[in-house]
């Protein structure tokens, strides 16, 4: 679906099920999520993300290297999965797994996300959010050009009151075109 200098984001294919459940169910990955994912919860997030992109086109794509097409993780869009002050909305996303992380993939995957998403979409605007604390996250939003005012910051509606991972900073991205 989109290439870049050293990733392919495409459709999710049957061989990346293993590694998913894998980056899944782990804790260095899965710091900033409410738990750690079974074998069965991550392949359902599979069918949802797959069937979505077998729909729209467009969604969370699985994310290879372009040299060897070994599995790293997703990065992509998706609409916003929960009511909230900025919804509806399209957000953009990653999740790689752990032996991928500081190499620039998020960045250069995310660059060529939001372009598509600005360009072939046509979408106004683009969000991303995550936990007050995932640094390495909010850098990613960074780099890429997204913005964050404290003022959009909100409480997540799918983690129950006083949940420690329960705060979201919000940023967002205008359509430069």
């Amino acid at each position: 679906m989109i290439k870049t200098q050293r990733l392919n984001l495409r459709q999710w294919q049957k061989e990346d099920l293993e590694p998913f459940a894998k980056l899944n169910a782990d804790p260095r990955v899965m710091e900033y999520f409410p738990g750690l994912k079974t074998r069965e919860e991550s392949d359902a997030f599979v069918r949802i993300f797959s069937d979505h992109i077998q729909k729209h086109r467009w969604g969370l794509w699985a994310a290879s290297l372009l040299e060897t097409d070994e599995f790293i993780g997703f990065i992509g869009l998706q609409p916003v999965p929960f009511e909230a002050p900025f919804t509806p909305a399209v957000e953009i996303g990653w999740r790689l797994a752990f032996e991928y992380w500081g190499k620039g993939y998020a960045t250069e995957g995310a660059l060529a996300t939001l372009q598509y998403g600005f360009k072939t979409l046509k979408l106004p605007e683009i969000v991303s959010f995550t936990v007050v604390g995932n640094w390495r996250s909010r850098a990613v939003m960074e780099r890429i050009g997204m913005h964050h005012d404290p003022k959009d910051d909100f409480d997540h509606p799918k983690l129950p009151e006083g949940h420690p991972l329960r705060r979201h900073v919000l940023y967002r991205k205008e359509n430069p075109l």
